[in-house]
């Protein structure tokens, strides 16, 4: 946790427990089921999901298992960047297991699980374990400059949930 201006922040710890696994963990200061509709809802996700590294230009879900999903951003700098799945497993509000598919790596897809902890007093923990099928993969993607966006996408999702009360 690190505190910037008054302001307290939560950093997600990302760790490597495999070397083809990444697992992120962020707490955040935000009721579960207010963090599960920020991370679930299209509208809600447009306003958190690029951080501060471009804008997000569509989000679609069919959000059931089965359904498959899309994200786009543009980023600082002008190119896009799209991911895509679908989702195997929803336990709502506590777990997702879903696909992902860097459309500029389409070979280098991973599985996402994603486990919601309500830790009570208006806390919750969420967990992304995030297998590759192959060790390249999980390194691309650890190289990719994934953690500082990731840093700042979590931020705004906390401040978008505590909103949402």
């Amino acid at each position: 946790m690190t505190v910037t201006n008054g302001t307290t922040t939560h950093s997600a710890v990302v760790t490597l427990p495999s070397d083809t696994t990444i697992l992120i963990v962020r707490e955040f200061a935000a009721p579960r089921p207010l963090v599960w509709r920020a991370w679930t809802e299209p509208e809600l996700i447009k306003r958190w999901w690029s951080g501060q590294r471009g804008e997000t230009t569509l989000v679609e879900s069919d959000f059931r298992v089965g359904g498959r999903w899309r994200q786009v951003m543009v980023a600082t700098g002008g190119f896009e960047v799209a991911f895509h799945g679908e989702f195997r497993e929803i336990v709502e509000p506590e777990r997702i297991v879903q696909t992902e598919t860097f459309e500029a790596f389409p070979d280098a897809y991973s599985v996402n699980t994603l486990t919601f902890t309500d830790l009570g007093g208006d806390r919750t923990r969420v967990e992304m374990l995030i297998e590759h099928t192959e060790p390249a993969h999980r390194d691309m993607h650890v190289q990719s400059g994934m953690e500082g966006g990731l840093q700042e996408a979590l931020d705004l999702l906390e401040q978008l949930a505590v909103t949402l009360g």
